[in-house]
């Protein structure tokens, strides 16, 4: 091969001819092979430079964004017994019509009078307690007159308690007036005694100062007694303030006791008036019970019970009603991982069971059937398998965006995709292998800060005014 040796090698002319060469020859079909793998790499190492976004998955269904948009359903206030259907399934209904009609089932409200014969017990207990609230009256009135009694019998007896010290003063003065008259009728009687005893007066004058002597020692006696009665009666009248004060507070606390016992039994019959008065209200409202109304407007979309006189009990499902014009959202469910890269406002692509869609989640503008809508509600708590709940609504913010089918149904399943960043299929396979999590940026919001897709609030704010329209 070298040609440094002397010996030269002999090659055939028809070399082309032997079966050697033609398996050391490279056959064509390989180098075609060769090619081709040759271009498909290089179109892989041109696409890893092609742009990708990149996406949270979640599966989830259909529902509404307000509670009062969701089915409802309808539950019986009272128990009864079903005795007249007024709707069917799939029937239109407006708020308040009639969709039950129950018939009671507790004997106790089996009497048809029984609302008259309370509101007769009713008024018999209140005109009981005017009755006894007259009779409250008396009572304080005759608690106010016994203290007046009191007060102008005690004024009385000071009174006389006041003319007795006088007069007990003037009968004083009247004894020591006394004491001086017997004093002086009996010097006189001793001096006419001397007199007549030397002879010098006649017997009549010493009988004359003897009965003087006599008078003035009795005056002096009914003036001693006199006094003496004063005092007494001056003594008793003190006493019978005490007594008299003593007999009107017996008397008005017995007619105030009377009266706490009369309010008493007045606040007692007022409990029961109010029990009664509330037992009315309730038999009234639960009259109104009887008849299951609409609870706003819908369609009958179910029924749990079928048929007439079955049973029911309060707080048992009867039937279901779909509110008409709902406001569609839509329940994703995303891993608790990806849920701080979600927002409020983030875009969101949307695939509907039913209808068929070709999906490429980092190329969503190469992505057919698939629909626009927006992050409005992101829960704080999980709420199924340790995933957190998202509500997306719709929200067309290119011109290229449709609205979401109004064939939809609420409980229909849907897969959806967030949108986040834009990078290199390199640099997605790079994260993948190595899970770490998507670029974090502050998704749905321009340079400035403000959302890209308008006002989530105000939306809300205008569907509810044209659905009210």
């Amino acid at each position: 091969m070298l040609n440094i040796s002397p010996n030269k090698i002999f090659i055939a002319e028809d070399s082309e001819s032997l079966y050697v060469f033609k398996l050391l020859r490279t056959p064509p079909s390989g180098r075609k092979v060769a090619k081709w793998m040759l271009g498909i790499i290089l179109l892989f190492v041109l696409a890893m430079f092609l742009p990708w976004q990149q996406s949270i998955k979640g599966y989830g269904a259909l529902s509404a964004l307000t509670p009062e948009d969701r089915p409802q359903k309808v539950y019986p206030v009272v128990p009864g017994q079903i005795v007249e259907w007024y709707v069917e399934e799939g029937q239109q209904v407006k708020k308040g019509d009639p969709l039950v009609k129950l018939s009671e089932v507790k004997d106790y409200f089996f009497d048809p009078q029984l609302l008259t014969r309370l509101n007769e017990q009713y008024t018999a207990q209140t005109d009981g307690i005017k009755d006894l609230g007259s009779k409250a009256n008396a009572l304080g009135r005759q608690a106010d007159a016994l203290s007046e009694g009191m007060r102008l019998s005690i004024m009385q007896a000071e009174n006389k308690v006041k003319q007795l010290a006088f007069k007990v003063l003037i009968d004083s003065a009247d004894l020591e007036a006394a004491k001086v008259a017997q004093q002086n009728a009996a010097m006189q009687y001793e001096r006419e005694k001397e007199l007549f005893t030397k002879g010098l007066t006649p017997k009549i004058e010493l009988e004359n100062k003897t009965l003087k002597s006599q008078e003035t020692s009795a005056k002096l006696n009914s003036a001693e007694n006199k006094l003496a009665t004063t005092k007494n009666e001056y003594i008793n009248t003190l006493l019978d303030i005490s007594a008299k004060k003593a007999e009107y507070l017996d008397k008005i606390a017995k007619s105030e006791s009377e009266l706490g016992s009369t309010r008493a039994y007045i606040n007692e019959n007022k409990t029961k008036a109010y029990k009664m008065q509330t037992e009315i209200a309730n038999l009234e409202a639960r009259q109104d019970f009887y008849v299951i109304r609409a609870p706003q407007d819908g369609i009958v979309v179910r029924s749990m019970k079928a048929g007439l006189g079955e049973v029911i009990k309060e707080g048992e499902v009867l039937l279901t009603v779909m509110p008409t014009n709902p406001r569609l959202a839509v329940e994703l469910y995303v891993q608790a991982i990806d849920l701080p890269l979600l927002q409020k406002g983030t875009p969101v692509r949307l695939q509907f069971d039913g209808w068929p869609a070709l999906v490429f989640s980092g190329w969503s503008g190469a992505s057919l059937g698939t629909f626009a809508g927006r992050i409005e509600v992101i829960d704080r708590v999980n709420s199924y398998e340790n995933k957190y709940r998202v509500l997306v609504v719709e929200d067309k913010h290119t011109e290229t965006d449709v609205s979401w089918p109004k064939q939809l149904r609420i409980g229909s399943g849907v897969y959806g995709w967030a949108m986040l960043n834009e990078v290199s299929v390199w640099f997605e396979l790079w994260r993948q292998l190595n899970a770490f999590p998507p670029l974090m940026e502050n998704l749905g919001l321009d340079k400035e800060g403000n959302k890209k897709y308008g006002d989530s609030n105000k939306d809300a704010n205008e569907s509810k005014k044209s659905k009210k329209e």
